[in-house]
């Protein structure tokens, strides 16, 4: 329960990001927009990184569910540039032109098309993999910063968190309209499903913008996927700013950055338990790694 080793990688790391075939984790370097952005990978059996790749402007990065090209969101760019996910050597982009602040995503269950959400737009844009075009818009009908999007296990609808709508959109992919929304807490932003796929996760940030102050009201509610309701919220104790990371392979952790307090949380899945782990300044995409599964779809761990 601390930290153990540092290193240094490229300009503003944004997130950790574990490849389509599992064997590397991806640190993306966004360079704040500027154009000496990079990827640097890690080796996940020794922990230790390899040379950085230059990348324009990486602040996440997916994979298409084949596992044939990496998907660079570059969002100041407002574009996906499609990569070779060994090398990253530049395969083709699809425009986003009316998606501000393009950002996190997921995948169809048949893998055809993704949802990505428009940080700064209020809304979400949806991908056509196959045309390789984009299939269409969804505004929300209230709220207005959309944040991380993970699909249904039974994939049949998507959840996407907003940080100002205080709660989580459930949209349609197929048809993209808006079906409802389910109120959690201020600032809402990472989803991670349990590891039974019976519970979503949500953390909610505290404060309902970009940066915040230390000790917000940050904390953790729990969507029953089933009913679509909110079954418990865990505040983080003393405030607090939970933001993305992943659960433990037993499923009895979810791990999450805490962007305005320098910590790093580590939460007690059964009854909301809090430790915390000092860090250093404003950490954001934490992994957990290795995770269960066939290939990764990217994010900080999506995995099938």
């Amino acid at each position: 329960m601390k930290v153990v080793d540092k290193y240094k990688v490229g300009i503003n790391p944004q997130h950790v990001v574990p490849s389509w075939d599992l064997k590397t984790l991806w640190v993306n370097n966004n360079a704040e927009g500027r154009t000496d952005g990079s990827v640097t990978p890690i080796d996940p059996l020794t922990g230790k990184p390899g040379k950085s790749i230059p990348v324009d402007d990486p602040y996440n990065m997916y994979f298409t569910p084949d596992g044939s090209a990496a998907i660079v969101v570059a969002e100041a760019h407002k574009r996906l540039d499609f990569r070779d996910p060994h090398t990253m050597a530049f395969k083709y982009s699809i425009e986003t032109p009316n998606c501000r602040g393009i950002n996190h995503a997921d995948f169809s269950i048949d893998g055809r098309y993704a949802i990505f959400t428009c940080e700064y737009a209020k809304s979400v844009v949806k991908i056509d993999l196959v045309e390789k075009k984009v299939a269409g818009y969804l505004k929300f009908s209230k709220g207005g910063m959309p944040q991380d999007v993970r699909i249904s296990p039974d994939g049949k609808v998507f959840y996407v968190a907003d940080m100002k709508a205080d709660g989580v959109f459930v949209i349609d992919g197929d048809k993209c309209t808006e079906l409802g929304h389910i109120k959690t807490g201020i600032g809402t932003h990472g989803l991670y499903p349990s590891r039974d796929g019976a519970k979503l996760y949500v953390a909610n940030r505290g404060v309902a913008r970009v940066y915040g102050p230390p000790k917000g009201k940050g904390s953790v509610s729990v969507i029953d996927f089933a009913t679509q309701k909110v079954e418990a919220t865990w505040p983080i104790p003393g405030g607090g700013s939970p933001d993305m990371g992943n659960i433990s392979i037993d499923g009895k952790q979810l791990w999450l950055s805490g962007r305005y307090d320098n910590s790093v949380y580590v939460i007690d899945t059964t009854n909301g338990s809090v430790k915390s782990i000092p860090v250093k300044t404003e950490p954001h995409g934490l992994t957990v790694w290795p995770q269960p599964g066939r290939y990764s779809l990217g994010h900080t761990g999506n995995l099938r």
